[in-house]
């Protein structure tokens, strides 16, 4: 199964943990990034995730989720695709979904993901029939059902 993780997924156990459903959020997203490493999901990732990545400030965050892309992404989106990946963001766009959002999602779409996770819950009202927009808890309940 194809899955994609959006960087607010990726930052997600470096926010505040104080709160429970953050608390629970990390979590959850540790455990999917425990069952990637184990080979249960593919993960996508995509030239949209590796300019955010480059743009965080932390040098300790940036090359502990690069490293991790790095090691266990099992397919990539490039601009290879890129004309048929903006017209779906910007489609996307039209739904009133932030331009690197819209490319998040086109990307994941692009390249067969059954899967979108997000702790975004802006961008998670975004609903369409080619993927499935979740949070991580959202994706680990289902999983373990």
């Amino acid at each position: 199964m194809r899955i994609y993780l959006d960087m607010c997924c990726y930052n997600r156990p470096y926010d505040p943990q104080e709160q429970l459903t953050v608390a629970m959020e990390t979590q959850c997203k540790l455990m999917i990034q425990r069952f990637v490493e184990e080979g249960k999901y593919d993960l996508v990732a995509s030239y949209t995730l590796d300019f955010e990545c480059g743009n965080i400030p932390s040098p300790i965050r940036k090359r502990q989720i690069a490293e991790f892309l790095r090691k266990n992404t099992k397919i990539y989106v490039s601009h290879i695709g890129d004309r048929e990946i903006s017209k779906k963001a910007e489609e996307i766009m039209k739904a009133n979904i932030k331009e690197y959002d819209a490319y998040h999602v086109a990307s994941a779409i692009y390249a067969g993901c059954e899967y979108f996770i997000s702790v975004d819950y802006r961008l998670l009202k975004y609903k369409t029939d080619k993927i499935k927009m979740v949070t991580p808890i959202e994706f680990i309940t289902e999983m373990e059902v």
